[in-house]
């Protein structure tokens, strides 16, 4: 469920009329609706109420902003992070640093530095060598890290290649056959409290036989970890319980995950961590465009809109479906394709879609793009990087202001070389 909904055939964002923030703020532009996320959040936390021990960590990569980070803080929830970009968002947003989750393949040695400064909670080592010199760094300062070991169980998600992260040919964790020597040897470490381990088999899944299988990998590996003399308290489970970006295709809700967790996990006796966050904030977001041109095809017309693929990539970077709405349908349909102004054949939302009929001028939106939306856009073909607003009834405020070409421009330097 989300609260963007039509109210007297004219769409709104909770009480707050589309076009209201379309003349306020122009287009494109990213619209947020507070009570969502507060409502997605609290489902998922109530999916694992029957977990003795848990705790939830936002994905950050999948929505950055500080205002929704606010929100998740307020809710309760922790951090993930794969950068100390994502670090300092997390602590600015107000969530406790103890609550912290630092994952990804690559964190460099002064993000590490920076993490063990702030006193995070948690780093999951990606490589052997990553935990050597996070425990040099850690004994160094004086400190210990906690930590886990993150494990690729080989197992396929059933996702899009370019979000599976548990097959063996993935860049992401230790081999689980490698697992037992690389934890013996970094437990050896001082400066290093290694707790236990973690798993991330991939994103916007939508069969949860694939998890269950992870885990099941995960809690064998454990027991041998357990037989061998380790203390083992902490299993991290990750996230990417897919959304519905077609309402025709139905995902696991959290309480059929939540279930599944329960059966897989029973007799652990760990802490269990989690990472959603597609399904905290995807159908959170809308991105509101508005129509430049429909231009006549040969085959289909074409709907020109505002926004492109620099505001919004996934289409062209997945080919991924985004369901396309017109703010004040007339109930009139057309078949058509959907582009935006970059100069891209790729630079399109929709093909030979059944959709609204719109015209120039109109106002539409493409739903579920509270996730990897924004915080994957860019000012490619040099135009503006796309706003972000928030709604909270019939309040709505921007969060991230648009930065316009010019500004963009003021931070670039000509070398005295090419002076005239």
């Amino acid at each position: 469920m989300d609260h963007f909904a039509y109210k007297d055939g004219v769409l709104h964002a909770e009480d707050v009329p589309m076009a209201a923030i379309a003349e306020a703020v122009g287009t494109p532009v990213y619209i947020y609706s507070r009570a969502t996320l507060e409502r997605h959040a609290r489902v998922f936390r109530e999916a694992l109420a029957g977990l003795p021990r848990k705790h939830i960590a936002f994905a950050i990569k999948a929505n950055p902003n500080l205002s929704v980070l606010r929100v998740l803080a307020r809710e309760g929830y922790g951090a993930d992070i794969v950068s100390g970009g994502e670090m300092q968002r997390a602590l600015a947003a107000g969530m406790p640093a103890g609550d912290i989750v630092f994952s990804g393949v690559g964190k460099t040695r002064a993000e590490l530095s920076a993490a063990l400064e702030a006193g995070i909670g948690q780093f999951n080592i990606e490589l052997e060598e990553e935990g050597a010199v996070l425990a040099e760094i850690a004994a160094a300062m004086g400190k210990t890290a906690d930590a886990v070991l993150r494990v690729n169980p080989d197992v396929d998600a059933g996702t899009h290649a370019k979000i599976s992260t548990g097959m063996k040919e993935n860049k992401f964790g230790v081999a689980i056959d490698q697992a037992g020597g690389i934890f013996q040897r970094l437990c050896a470490l001082p400066g290093l409290n290694l707790r236990g381990i973690a798993t991330h088999i991939g994103s916007q899944l939508f069969d949860l036989a694939p998890l269950e299988a992870a885990y099941g990998k995960i809690g064998a590996l454990m027991g041998e970890l357990r037989a061998a003399g380790h203390t083992i308290d902490r299993i991290d489970l990750g996230g990417g319980l897919g959304v519905p970006y077609e309402r025709t295709k139905v995902p696991p809700t959290p309480a059929d995950y939540g279930a599944m967790v329960e059966r897989a996990t029973k007799g652990w006796d760990v802490t269990l961590y989690f990472e959603p966050g597609r399904v905290i904030v995807g159908n959170a977001g809308v991105l509101l465009t508005r129509v430049i041109w429909v231009k006549p095809g040969v085959i289909r017309p074409y709907v020109i809109v505002d926004a492109a693929m620099n505001d919004l990539a996934r289409p062209a970077m997945y080919d991924a479906f985004h369901d396309f709405e017109a703010v004040a349908p007339t109930g009139e349909r057309i078949v058509a394709n959907i582009a935006g102004p970059v100069c891209e054949s790729g630079d399109t939302f929709a093909m030979a879609r059944d959709i609204d009929v719109v015209k120039t001028g109109d106002l539409g939106i493409f739903r579920t793009a509270g996730a990897y939306g924004a915080t994957m856009a860019s000012t490619y073909n040099s135009r503006a990087l796309v706003p972000e607003v928030m709604v909270d009834g019939d309040q709505f405020a921007v969060v991230a202001d648009r930065i316009m070409p010019e500004a963009i421009i003021a931070a670039e330097r000509l070398p005295d070389f090419l002076k005239d």
